[in-house]
Formats: C-alpha cells, structure tokens, sequence
C-alpha cells in the first residue's frame, strides 16, 4: 500500500527536487493541471466512443425486431428459422458506420457471412407481391432485361418453393428492393467481383464474408483517422498493406469491376463513392467490391440531376463524389458527369499502386493513369476512349506480373 501510494505522489505531482519546486513554485501546479487534464481528456475520449459504438451497433435491436415479425407471420425468407429458431447466425464483430444499416460479420452454418439490417418501421401491410418489384426496379430504368429480373426477384421470393408468393414473402421482398445495395447484389449476382447473396430474412440479409480491406487504416477508429497525416497514411499502406504485385492483381480487379458496371445486362452503375474503405480482396487477392451501398445505377442519378436548381456544380452531387456541372445560365445541373468511373478509379490508383512499383514500370504507369484521371464523363468520349485506355492500364500491369507466383 505504501509502494501503491509513492507512485500515485510521483505521477502527480511529478518527480522534481524540493530546490527545484522551490525556485519554481508553479511548475506543480502545472503538472498536476495537465495530468487531471489528460486525465479528462481520455475519459472523453472513452465515453464519445462507446456512446457512439452503442449508437451505431445494435445488431440486437434488429434481430429482435425481425424475429418478433417473423414469429408473427409478417416475414418470412431463406435464413429466418436458422436465425429466430435454430440461433445459427452469429453475429460477431460490428462493421456498421451509421445507425440505420447494421453491419456485421459473422457466421452462418460455417460460412463466414456479412449481415446487413435496416432499423426502420414496421413493414407496411399493404405491400402487393406483383406490383412491388416492378416498381423498385424502375430504379434501374427501362430496359429489355428488367422482366428477367423481375422473374428472378419473385423466383427468390418463393423460398419454399410452393409455387406461389405468400403475404409475408412479399412484404419481405418489398422491404429488400427498398435497399439500392440489395438490387445491386441481384443485378450483378453472376459478375466476379460482387458479393453472393446467400440468404435472407425480412429485410435482413446475407452475403460472402467481408474481404480483407486494400487500406489498413480504414479499420482504425473514426476519431483517429483525420489524425493521421498523409504521409503516414501511405506509409501504412506500405507497411500493412500486400506486396506491390499482390496490390496490381487487385488493381486489375477493380478495372475489370469498371467494366462490369459500364453497359452491363441491367444497364450503366456509376460508383459515387470512390475511397479504398470500398476495395476488398479475397484470400487469393482476387478483387471483391466492399460495399455496393454508394455504387447507383445510370436512372436514378440521372432522375436526381433532371430538371435540380444550382448556383455551382456541388449543388449537382449524388452521393459523395457523382458531380455533374451547373448550367449557370439555365440555373440547372447537366446530364452527364464531370468525372466518369474510371477516372475516378485513376485518381484512386496513383495513390494506390505508384508507391513502391518497381522503377521500370513506374514513369510509364504514372503517364497512363494522369492520362486516365483528365477523362471526361461526355458520353461522346465514353464509348471508345474509356475502353481505350483502361485496357492499356489492365496490359500494362497483366505484362508485369504475368508468369510469376502473383499471376
């Protein structure tokens, strides 16, 4: 106890000589000032970070609310009875960044899975099993391959299989096509780089597990992140991060998923949301897109910019990053983007591939992607130009890692 309470003296009130105390009287006070401070500051810290984990992860909430509606009839879907009654998906660590969508990771009949859940009302009672997909999926626009999809949506709907679509199935699917993340996993199901969808239950559900992500320091706490200089975010990147020749496969990926989203079977995805918190690769480096919750399709964007007042092009901006230009004149934002896909990916991909890229590639890798980052989202550059240079970007990184161990 006498050991216990020499230590506590010497942290506060510092381990200066008495002559040295004496000629500065104020010294002390000081010390122990900033020691209660630090003190304060840390509790501070402590509490706005729980208060702010147990806002935004309430996975629990939303599994008692789903299973109290399912227990009564309301939903139904492929994983409820593993779920309320059997209590095969655990739920393990919190990956959620807002309060309305609860992410997790967990697992599911030894799967690792994602699970994803919106806190919101009761379902509201008079959704009909017909006519709500078709009306979600006009998000998509009008295309010739929208009723494959609707046949794929109501296939999904009847989970047990008894050749018809029950109430509560369909207010299950209505929920989930209210989710744009949901209808982009149904769209892009069959291409390589987005999740599988595995399972749901009302609007719960599951996917593949969560990649591995591209950055590192996209896993430190929110409070820390705007901390860190970037420098020391490209630092990280280095030092945590894969292989140089590990990142290329993964960069092939993401030009490839850039493809995918231009002119595919349910139309043109823009991403609105270009950051490497998205990028995620599997076990083999293959690349995974993370999130599809900023990823829109061609329609909405474009329903969101017609006809909108503006004073700059910021007032012209779906999502985080999706910027069309202001018509000064007309006081009305523009069709067409300012950046497309790929010059976004561009921008991303300098911070992301040059450093540490083997010095014969790097001055011609460095041109191609400032080459790739001045692309215009005009729609008369769009079609020849773009496939141009990302499949010189895609040679160019295939030659360097082809016939070795990363290939």
């Amino acid at each position: 106890m006498r050991r216990l309470r020499r230590l506590a003296h010497l942290v506060l009130f510092c381990p200066f000589s008495k002559r040295l105390q004496g000629r500065l009287p104020g010294l002390r006070v000081r010390c122990i000032f900033l020691a209660w401070l630090g003190v304060f500051a840390g509790s501070w810290l402590v509490y706005v970070h729980y208060s702010s984990y147990s806002e935004r992860c309430r996975g629990h909430v939303c599994q008692v609310v789903i299973c109290d509606q399912y227990r009564k009839g309301i939903i139904s879907g492929s994983v409820c009875q593993d779920l309320c009654e059997l209590h095969m998906v655990e739920w393990r660590t919190c990956l959620s960044v807002a309060p309305g969508q609860q992410v997790y990771s967990g697992l599911w009949r030894d799967k690792d899975v994602t699970i994803k859940c919106g806190i919101e009302e009761t379902l509201d009672s008079k959704a009909r099993s017909d006519a709500a997909p078709r009306r979600e999926l006009a998000n998509l626009g009008d295309l010739p391959s929208l009723p494959a999809l609707v046949g794929q949506v109501l296939l999904m709907a009847d989970f047990n299989k008894d050749n018809r679509v029950s109430l509560a199935e369909a207010k299950s699917v209505w929920a989930l096509l209210q989710r744009n993340e949901f209808l982009l996993l149904l769209s892009l199901q069959e291409k390589e780089h987005a999740s599988r969808l595995l399972g749901y239950c009302g609007d719960l559900y599951l996917t593949e597990g969560v990649p591995h992500g591209a950055w590192h320091a996209a896993a430190l706490p929110p409070l820390l992140r705007p901390l860190l200089p970037p420098a020391l975010q490209g630092a990280l990147q280095q030092w945590l991060g894969p292989a140089w020749p590990w990142r290329a496969k993964i960069a092939i990926g993401l030009l490839e998923f850039v493809e995918e989203l231009f002119h595919g079977s349910y139309g043109t995805f823009y991403m609105c949301e270009t950051t490497l918190a998205n990028v995620g690769y599997t076990a083999t480096y293959d690349f995974k897109m993370a999130d599809l919750q900023q990823v829109a399709p061609e329609a909405t964007v474009r329903r969101f910019l017609q006809g909108r007042r503006c004073e700059h092009s910021t007032d012209c901006t779906y999502g985080r990053d999706c910027r069309a230009p202001c018509d000064r004149l007309m006081r009305q934002c523009k069709g067409d983007l300012i950046q497309p896909n790929l010059a976004k990916v561009c921008a991303l991909l300098r911070g992301y591939l040059l450093p540490g890229a083997p010095a014969d590639l790097r001055e011609e890798l460095g041109t191609q992607l400032r080459t790739c980052t001045t692309l215009s989202g005009l729609a008369s550059q769009v079609e020849a130009h773009h496939s141009l240079v990302l499949s010189h970007l895609k040679t160019l990184l295939w030659k360097k890692i082809s016939n070795t161990k990363y290939s």
